[in-house]
């Protein structure tokens, strides 16, 4: 698998995702008749479904990342090498804004219009937190050990975290920057986006550290774990993660290091 087939699923499967959260959340906004909370549960149903078909979709081919929380954990972790993780998230911004504009044409909107739905404020951004700590959390544990329940269990998070945080869990920082580019019922404005951007690298770091410790604490010679160390993932989900392995591999993209 070549790297520039990693990067095309990254950005298809981005803007598919942001097309999925940004028109479903117009369309639930109209057929709601004001009632924001049915247009949220729609919007919420229509994202965690797609997430599901769209990480079964693409994790054999760039291991479906959509976000760069998750694409620099896979750097932390030594799975990803640095000059491959720009490539990753430069299409997950790019196929992000396709996404928003994609949404806008169906819709008959402006293909692209700043929002003026504020979003901001300490509760705000203690709530990206803990949703980005909560995915990557998830993420990282459920590849390491049964890499293929993968999408039910990013699906089902973020389904959760829509409802159970006041930011309705954006979780990823290239969402932030898309969506400040919708004014409609997905949208943040351009001036909330940096506070989310940064609440989010936050909580990412956090899962990373709890990952890393949990993974040391499992090895009392201090270091980890062979399947961490060279394919983040248990025996049950090392077949999958060897074969995609060795497809990205052959264009170069792990090298030494494994995904």
């Amino acid at each position: 698998m070549r790297l520039r087939h990693a990067v095309a699923a990254e950005f298809f499967g981005s803007a598919l995702l942001l097309a999925t959260v940004v028109g479903s959340g117009i369309m639930g906004e109209r057929l709601a008749g004001g009632n924001v909370a049915i247009a949220l549960l729609a919007n919420t149903l229509a994202t965690g479904a797609g997430l599901v078909a769209l990480i079964a979709t693409f994790i054999s081919i760039s291991g479906a990342h959509f976000n760069p929380l998750v694409t620099l954990a896979e750097v932390c972790l030594g799975k990803l090498r640095w000059k491959h993780a720009g490539a990753y998230v430069a299409a997950q911004a790019i196929g992000a804004i396709a996404g928003v504009i994609a949404a806008h044409g169906m819709f008959d909107l402006p293909l692209i219009e700043a929002s003026r739905h504020i979003r901001t404020g300490p509760s705000q951004w203690w709530s990206e937190v803990v949703a980005s700590f909560g995915l990557l959390t998830v993420i990282l544990n459920v590849a390491k050990r049964r890499i293929e329940f993968v999408p039910v269990a990013v699906g089902g998070y973020i389904t959760a975290a829509y409802w159970f945080t006041a930011s309705t869990s954006f979780a990823n920082p290239t969402v932030a920057i898309a969506r400040s580019l919708t004014d409609t019922f997905a949208g943040i404005r351009p001036i909330d986006a940096p506070g989310f951007i940064v609440s989010e690298l936050a909580g990412g770091a956090l899962a990373i550290l709890l990952f890393r410790w949990m993974e040391r604490s499992r090895d009392p010679s201090g270091s980890a774990p062979e399947a961490v160390n060279k394919e983040g993932a248990s025996d049950d989900a090392g077949r999958l993660r060897e074969e995609t392995a060795e497809q990205i591999d052959v264009a170069g993209l792990g090298g030494g290091q494994r995904r």
